[in-house]
């Protein structure tokens, strides 16, 4: 029995095209899942679509079922979630989420893909893959009961960031963004917001996030004498200058990398699987819900996606709707 599907690719850096795909029968221990949704991650994604990602990166940068190379063509995406339409008898006819590009129909390893706790509608259970980039950048935060804590950079990571430090007793958390209509997020979410300018400083730690080098320069700014900032920005191939002189060296100030590619040392005994798993947990937050600020059917990402990497249409996370139940049934 034949079958098909359809994928979005980026055939060449700034023009994408939804692409006929033929699916295999899936063996014994894989799964066959429909798409619900699916959520393209404004800051990486669209560092991938202008042709972004430096060359010494393409290994680090690869998707878990990415195929094509970058620059492209390259069919990349990582948030999505389906309901399991044939497979393992403990997984047909649930929802799940799974590091899939974007695509009607995929066949995976069973092991590929986490159940949706029901307390999670599938809607937001896009946003797994960032709360979980979250949740492994806290690790390596390692923040304490009563810190002062800053988050610079209102993005879809930084919001996320943002949303699990409301829940820590006793922290003082500002969020800090250029735009003004990032305060609106911030109260949804359960904490502080300041223009750059009017943000609160003597900070124990903060999180930078905003990708650009005037951020990072007033993440260190806010620190208090042997603070530390946990880089989470993802630059691709810009060159980015840190200012280390005046008087960082006489404040013992630290930048440390986190990246979500590894398990952070601070959890190593724990796995991938693990880690996503607690993120779909924390989703049963609806305060989250303010994360997804825009959403359009799948036919429509050719266009989206320039109008997303322009900055034209402005998003945090922006959904991908799947509405024919029978896209890439069975022929």
């Amino acid at each position: 029995m034949n079958r098909a599907a359809r994928a979005f690719w980026l055939d060449s850096p700034g023009r994408g095209e939804i692409r006929d795909v033929d699916l295999p029968e899936p063996g014994p221990d894989e799964v066959l899942v429909r798409a619900l949704y699916s959520g393209v991650s404004r800051g990486t994604e669209t560092l991938v679509f202008r042709g972004g990602v430096p060359e010494s990166q393409h290994g680090a940068m690869r998707a878990p079922f990415q195929e094509g190379d970058f620059p492209g063509p390259v069919k990349y995406g990582y948030l999505s979630v389906g309901v399991v339409e044939e497979g393992p008898p403990s997984l047909t006819g649930r929802t799940v989420f799974c590091l899939y590009p974007h695509q009607t129909r995929y066949v995976v390893p069973a092991a590929a893909v986490t159940p949706v706790p029901e307390s999670v509608p599938a809607g937001r259970a896009v946003l797994a893959g960032t709360v979980e980039t979250a949740v492994n950048a806290l690790w390596d935060a390692a923040p304490l009961v009563g810190d002062r804590i800053a988050v610079v950079g209102g993005g879809m990571v930084g919001c996320s960031v943002a949303a699990l430090l409301a829940r820590f007793p006793g922290v003082r958390v500002q969020l800090v963004d250029a735009d003004p209509a990032r305060a609106a997020t911030a109260k949804a979410l359960g904490v502080g917001f300041a223009l750059p300018a009017d943000a609160d400083g003597g900070c124990d730690l903060v999180v930078h996030a905003s990708a650009t080098e005037q951020g990072l320069a007033r993440a260190l700014e806010l620190l208090r004498p042997e603070g530390t900032v946990v880089e989470l920005s993802w630059y691709g191939d810009r060159r980015v200058s840190v200012p280390l002189g005046e008087a960082f060296h006489s404040r013992r100030l630290t930048v440390r990398g986190s990246q979500v590619g590894t398990v952070s040392p601070a959890r190593a005994h724990r796995g991938y699987g693990d880690r996503l798993a607690l993120a779909l947990d924390l989703l049963a937050d609806p305060a989250l819900d303010a994360l997804v600020t825009g959403e359009s059917p799948f036919e429509d990402l050719p266009a989206l996606m320039p109008r997303l990497a322009s900055g034209e249409l402005p998003a945090l996370c922006h959904r991908v709707r799947y509405d024919d139940p029978g896209a890439g049934a069975h022929a």
